[in-house]
């Protein structure tokens, strides 16, 4: 339920790495109650187009499991399980709020026996080396303090020749449709919020996360420095949103931390 009304965030660029995880925890279990009604309000649904192109694109070749990064309310883990028959996927996530609800969501759709669900962190996962054929993050990786750390993270996790591929939203090239885009987030976007939820002040925080995220040519530099090949940044609705894909080498370079658990 949502709570705690009239919150005030700094912008993202003012706070440390402990502060950002502490807003992320504290603005995701606040609009757990409306997240779901407003990602598709405030995308036109847009949002579930986006996460199809994502499933879509996905390889399942060796081990048959995917690993879905900040779950949230299950909406990709439950599509991937859909398209792809067999599939069995791991959703984690750092916040206990979102998790339960995408508990409610997975067992309500009947994916209970395909989908696990984890509370734990991207920059920590509790999971061996080569244990996943991909790895998936939806509009989840603009939040995470050490967005590298985390891609180095999900390449390690995964078999030689898997995929991580991200899907976050950012700002088009194109300087009209940006402006337009811009006056949506800043204005709009802001506005439509304050009808749904209690913590309106979470969605300015979250329009601001958007327009901090770095443009798709930066980013793919970020995936290259996490040991990813093969990258490529896709757009989708005019640039609104960019869904990001690089595979791990075929000959398996040490990536990151040991391997655990």
């Amino acid at each position: 339920m949502d709570r705690r009304p009239n919150k005030r965030y700094p912008p993202v660029r003012k706070l440390t790495d402990a502060e950002r995880t502490r807003v992320v925890k504290d603005i995701f279990s606040t609009v757990t109650g409306k997240y779901d009604f407003l990602n598709r309000f405030l995308s036109l649904r847009r949002d579930v187009a986006w996460r199809r192109a994502a499933v879509a694109r996905m390889r399942f070749f060796r081990t048959h499991r995917l690993l879905d990064v900040a779950t949230g309310t299950c909406d990709l883990a439950i599509e991937a399980v859909r398209h792809h028959p067999g599939l069995r996927v791991v959703g984690i996530d750092l916040v206990r709020e979102m998790m339960e609800a995408g508990r409610l969501k997975r067992d309500k759709s009947g994916a209970s026996t395909r989908i696990q669900l984890v509370l734990g962190d991207a920059l920590k996962l509790p999971f061996a080396a080569g244990r996943f054929d991909a790895v998936s993050v939806a509009f989840g990786i603009r939040n995470m303090p050490d967005r590298l750390g985390a891609l180095r993270e999900m390449a390690r996790v995964l078999v030689p020749g898997g995929a991580v591929l991200v899907l976050e939203m950012g700002l088009p090239r194109a300087p009209l449709l940006k402006r337009l885009y811009r006056s949506y987030l800043n204005d709009v976007l802001p506005r439509l919020a304050r009808r749904f939820t209690s913590n309106p002040d979470a969605y300015h925080y979250l329009v601001d996360s958007i327009q901090d995220f770095p443009d798709p040519d930066t980013f793919s530099r970020l995936m290259a420095s996490a040991g990813l090949e093969k990258v490529t940044a896709v757009p989708l609705t005019l640039g609104a949103t960019y869904l990001h894909v690089g595979h791990t080498p075929l000959k398996r370079v040490p990536v990151g931390r040991m391997a655990r658990g």
